[in-house]
Order: C-alpha cells, then sequence, then structure tokens
C-alpha cells in the first residue's frame, strides 16, 4: 500500500487489480488527482494479501482489468469481502480493457458492452459511476494462442490509454469529495 501527501480533504482509497501495470498505472494517476486536489489518499493492489478496512474511508474507488469481458477475480472478490463496508461508502468503479486495440467491428461491439459482472457489482455497492478506459498491451502480454487471435480481430499493440479522459473522470471525482467531507463516515 502507498500513501499520497496528506491533506485537509477526506480519506480515499484507491484499491486495483493489475495484470500488467496499466491498471495500477490508472490507479495510481487518480490517486495522484485527488491527492493535489488535498485528499488524504492511499493506494492498494488487491492481490490476495490483507486489504484496508474500507470502513476507514470517507471514498472508495476500484479498479480492474477487464479478461474475458470480466473483472479479474481478486477485484470481483475485493467488492464482494467488503460489501458491506463499501454500502456505506462512496464509491467508484473503473474498468480497464483493449476495445481501443481492436480492428473494426470488434471495436465498436466491445465498446458497446461493460464488463458481464459489473452489473452484478453494481447492485453489490451502488457506485457513484462506473467508467471504462482502455489500456495498454504488449505483444508478451499474450500467449501464442491470444495473439493470433488478437491479430485476427485487428488488433493493435501499445499504449491505448487516453489520460485526458482518466484526468477529467478524476477531477470529476475530486469535485464531488467535499459533500463526503461535511458528514461524518457512517459506523
Amino acid at each position: 500500500m502507498a500513501g499520497s501527501e496528506a491533506g485537509d480533504g477526506v480519506p480515499v482509497l484507491v484499491a486495483y487489480a493489475s495484470a500488467h501495470g496499466s491498471t495500477r498505472e490508472i490507479a495510481e494517476r487518480i490517486a495522484e488527482r485527488l491527492a493535489r486536489a488535498g485528499h488524504r489518499v492511499e493506494t492498494y493492489e488487491v492481490d490476495g494479501t490483507v486489504p484496508p478496512d474500507p470502513g476507514r474511508y470517507h471514498a472508495v474507488i476500484i479498479g480492474s482489468p477487464v479478461h474475458d469481458m470480466r473483472w479479474v477475480p481478486e477485484a470481483a472478490a475485493y467488492v464482494h469481502r467488503h460489501q458491506a463496508a463499501l454500502e456505506r461508502r462512496r464509491v467508484w468503479l473503473f474498468s480497464v480493457g483493449m476495445s481501443e486495440a481492436l480492428g473494426r467491428p470488434f471495436h465498436a461491439r466491445a465498446v458497446r458492452h461493460e464488463p458481464r459482472d459489473l452489473p452484478g457489482l453494481r447492485e453489490v455497492v451502488h457506485p457513484e459511476e462506473t467508467r471504462q478506459f482502455p489500456g495498454a498491451l504488449r505483444r508478451r502480454h499474450l500467449t501464442p494462442l491470444g495473439r493470433v487471435i488478437f491479430r485476427a480481430m485487428g488488433g493493435r499493440y501499445g499504449d491505448h490509454r487516453d489520460w485526458d479522459r482518466v484526468d477529467a473522470w478524476a477531477e470529476a471525482i475530486v469535485r464531488g469529495l467535499p459533500r463526503a467531507e461535511r458528514r461524518r463516515p457512517p459506523v
């Protein structure tokens, strides 16, 4: 777990799973924006180690890469494991996928469809908002068969992240957090 500079704002947890680092870097960017706005931010990778209690935070942002049209198991398990605490917090969820790397018509289909398990996760924690971001994909991230399938889908390797979209979303969260500062955290 990494902490960010302390401020007078609300305590925020940015929890994430990351297979190859793309989601981690997006989570860190969001945390940096929140810290810069004066919030007390901690980041945590939900990798199976003992996670922080989300009940210690006013707000929680959770992100996951999308593999096989689902959040990775570690991220989904974190949401379910901490459902009771998350239900009483302001929560934002983000997914990182490869829609921008796919050729037509796969790109259009991927953009229209959210991860299969996201509706269930929304039912569990009732997030303020969910967001999907494109990620980064290198050839070495895929198995030989995965590379063949990716190429057949017109896939393009590279970093497809849109940092302006990430920053805009983080700023929207920042604008929403002062409301949480005026009320005491739920017990």
